[in-house]
């Protein structure tokens, strides 16, 4: 299976009739859902303002790694990590030690996910610096061989541009022997896949098929320049699901994902997996004859359980 072969990633917090004093409530039943039906993998997403793309910016926002830790205490059995960490939100070797600390409650189910953070409005915000996406890229470049470091050596030490660790010490230690896998996220091909080839054990990526063929091919060029057999790292996409029993009501459910998040047409088509159970496997299938090992899906209407229950089962039915 790789790191994980279908994710539900929960990247909206804003349900219908459910009070902020319910919220949690309701997202740890999706996480539960989620799992029970066959996802593997439970996503959240690190920002602290709501983003364009999936609602207003005021929409509410949950802290990443406080609700893992909290989904980890309500589900058993499916990974749970962030889609994706933002690099200049955290110290790396902090950030190691939360991870940690998350692979210790889950009783090691914790994933990595980290990227070179992008949204500005945020950094202005809180206060956080937002350097030039060189620098992003290099900060993220050190920040994977220290989180690599902390999860794998009893007590590591680095010195780079930006981060230093000195003999740090990380116990209790992470549960797998080998250290908590690392997901890169970003389809970069200059840098952002470089890293993966260098320091990832996942990749995550955006687009249609052709686009994901493509970007694998790059992929695959940078493990070879790096001298990394490249089957060993599972390669993911992040797209949108809408699935229904039957093909009038995804395509309503569809026209409603779209007009929520301002989509066009070939926006949507480019990024949502759409329609009944037979179109959807359909539609995944063509991403893994492209050379995808699994999916991340995030759904617009998850906070109906019948409908992840449905997503679950169909893609663990088919692709199990």
């Amino acid at each position: 299976m790789g790191v994980t072969r279908f994710g539900l990633q929960i990247p909206s917090f804003t349900f219908p009739g459910v009070e902020d004093g319910h919220l949690f409530g309701r997202i740890a039943e999706i996480a539960v859902a989620a799992e029970e039906s066959g996802f593997d993998s439970v996503w959240v997403m690190d920002h602290f303002y709501q983003i364009a793309n999936v609602g207003p910016r005021t929409d509410p926002m949950l802290e990443a790694y406080t609700l893992l830790g909290a989904l980890a205490a309500r589900t058993t059995r499916a990974s749970l990590g962030t889609m994706v960490t933002g690099v200049t939100y955290r110290n790396p070797a902090l950030l190691a030690k939360q991870v940690t600390t998350l692979d210790v409650i889950s009783g090691g189910r914790a994933i990595l996910g980290i990227g070179a953070a992008w949204n500005d409005d945020e950094h202005a915000g809180y206060g956080f610096e937002f350097p030039a996406v060189g620098e992003r890229m290099d900060r993220l470049d050190e920040a994977l061989a220290v989180c690599r470091a902390m999860f794998t050596e009893e007590a590591p030490s680095f010195s780079g541009r930006y981060y230093s660790i000195d003999a740090a010490l990380n116990v209790p230690r992470p549960i797998r022997p080998g250290g908590i896998p690392i997901l890169v996220g970003g389809s970069g091909e200059r840098r952002t896949l470089k890293l993966v080839a260098r320091h990832a054990d996942a990749c995550n990526l955006f687009g249609d098929v052709a686009t994901i063929r493509h970007k694998l091919e790059v992929l695959d060029r940078h493990c070879e320049a790096e001298g990394r057999d490249p089957s060993t790292i599972t390669r993911t996409r992040l797209g949108g699901l809408v699935i229904a029993e039957t093909t009038a009501e995804a395509e309503r459910r569809g026209r409603a994902m779209a007009e929520a998040r301002g989509m066009d047409e070939e926006r949507f088509r480019g990024y949502v997996i759409a329609g009944d159970p037979d179109a959807v496997c359909e539609q995944v299938a063509a991403y893994l004859d492209a050379g995808l090992d699994g999916m991340v899906l995030n759904m617009h209407d998850a906070y109906d359980l019948d409908s992840v229950q449905l997503a679950g089962d169909t893609l663990s039915g088919a692709f199990g």
